[in-house]
C-alpha cells in the first residue's frame, strides 16, 4: 500500500510541475524575424537572395576565411575527409569516395545555402551574399565548372549544371511502412515484482 501512496503522489507531483508557469525565458519570434531566417534555396533557385560574385573575388575571400581549414587550393587541411572541396571527379563508385563540391554535390544552389548557413566554422553566417556568391563561384572554378570571370547570381546559379546532378536516384519507398511491425515469434513473458 505504501508503494501505491508513493506513486500516486509521484505522478501528481510531476504532472503538476509539468504545468508550473513559464520561466518567462526568450519570446516568440516576430514574422518578420522568421522570414529573415527562413532562406533555403531550391535547386532551381527559389529563394536565392540578391548578390554577385566571381572566382577573381572569391579567392580573396577564400584566402583570408577560407584556407586555413580547407588548405590553399581546396585540398583539405587536418582533417582531409572533411575540408576537401577539390577533386574527386570518378571515385564515388570506387571503394573510397572523396565527395567533394566538384564530385558529389547535385546542385549548386546546395553549395550556396551550404557556404551562407555553415561557414565559417569559427562564424557561421557572418559572410555577406556577395561573399558567398564569390566563395562559391572560386569553388566551381577550382573544380572547374565555371570560369574564373563568370558572374554568379540568383539567376545564373540554378543553371550550372553540376557534375554529379543525375548521380542521385530518387528513393521510391514510403517514409513510413505499410506494414505493422512484425510480432515476436516467441510469447514474451512478462515478470514482475
Amino acid at each position: 500500500m505504501c508503494r501505491l501512496r508513493f506513486a500516486l503522489t509521484y505522478i501528481l507531483c510531476t504532472t503538476l510541475f509539468a504545468q508550473s508557469p513559464k520561466y518567462g525565458l526568450g519570446r516568440t519570434p516576430t514574422p518578420e524575424e522568421v522570414r529573415a531566417m527562413d532562406i533555403t534555396p531550391a535547386p532551381d533557385g527559389t529563394g536565392l537572395p540578391a548578390g554577385h560574385g566571381t572566382a577573381l573575388e572569391g579567392r580573396e575571400v577564400y584566402a583570408r576565411r577560407c584556407a586555413r581549414c580547407h588548405g590553399p587550393k581546396g585540398e583539405g587541411g587536418d582533417e582531409p575527409k572533411q575540408s576537401t572541396l577539390v577533386g574527386g571527379r570518378g571515385s564515388l563508385k570506387t571503394a573510397k569516395p572523396l565527395k567533394t563540391a566538384g564530385s558529389y554535390w547535385p546542385y549548386a544552389t546546395t553549395i550556396w545555402d551550404y557556404v551562407n548557413r555553415a561557414m565559417p566554422l569559427e562564424h557561421p553566417g557572418t559572410l555577406t551574399h556577395n561573399q558567398v556568391y564569390s566563395l562559391v563561384a572560386w569553388i566551381l572554378q577550382m573544380n572547374g565548372i565555371v570560369g574564373e570571370n563568370d558572374v554568379l547570381d540568383a539567376k545564373s546559379l540554378p543553371r550550372i549544371k553540376m557534375p554529379n546532378r543525375d548521380g542521385f536516384v530518387p528513393d521510391a519507398r514510403p517514409d513510413v511502412g505499410t506494414k505493422p511491425i512484425a510480432k515476436p515469434k516467441k510469447p514474451v513473458k512478462k515478470s514482475g515484482r
